[in-house]
């Protein structure tokens, strides 16, 4: 099912897409945060990165709650948006030599799929909503509201301590 295919007919249509795709979403960022915390030097990244890590199997959790509170089938539909951000990320921290340079550009990164999952979140607790679908809406907001906080953190981290160190 595209975003813009005959497949997608209704609201509730589009609400399963977008779950679907955040689904796919969470797990690639799954994959790809080990990752991130081996190249990240600084201590308070990487405990920040372990977070995110244990946060995002909770993020799966609540998602497989809202597919079946649903009654949708659980599955992911392939996110080419998060696969651009993550393969971006990869690349860019490979071409970075300077490790305080490498931790800003990590952040930078983070706050990319952060931003992403956020107006995944926002627009799904709002469809659950018009959807008449509170109990999902509820457990999305969760989500969302880990996110936005994910987000706030990295921006201190970055503002205070990693971009000062790089510049």
């Amino acid at each position: 099912m595209g975003w813009f295919t005959k497949d997608i007919k209704t609201m509730d249509d589009l609400f399963v897409h977008t779950l679907q795709d955040i689904y796919y979403a969470e797990h690639q960022i799954k994959k790809s945060l080990p990752d991130m915390i081996e190249k990240a030097t600084s201590p308070e990244l990487q405990q920040g990165f372990q977070a995110h890590l244990q946060q995002t199997d909770g993020h799966i959790a609540r998602l497989k709650q809202v597919f079946k509170q649903h009654g949708a089938e659980e599955k992911a539909v392939t996110c080419p948006v998060i696969d651009g951000i993550l393969s971006e990320a990869s690349d860019i921290a490979s071409d970075v030599d300077d490790k305080q340079v490498l931790d800003a550009a990590l952040i930078a990164a983070a706050q990319a799929v952060e931003h992403y999952e956020i107006t995944r979140y926002g627009t799904l607790v709002a469809w659950a909503k018009l959807l008449g679908r509170e109990d999902c809406a509820a457990l999305l907001k969760q989500n969302l509201d880990e996110e936005s906080a994910t987000d706030a953190k990295l921006t201190k981290l970055a503002t205070s301590v990693i971009n000062r160190q790089a510049a």
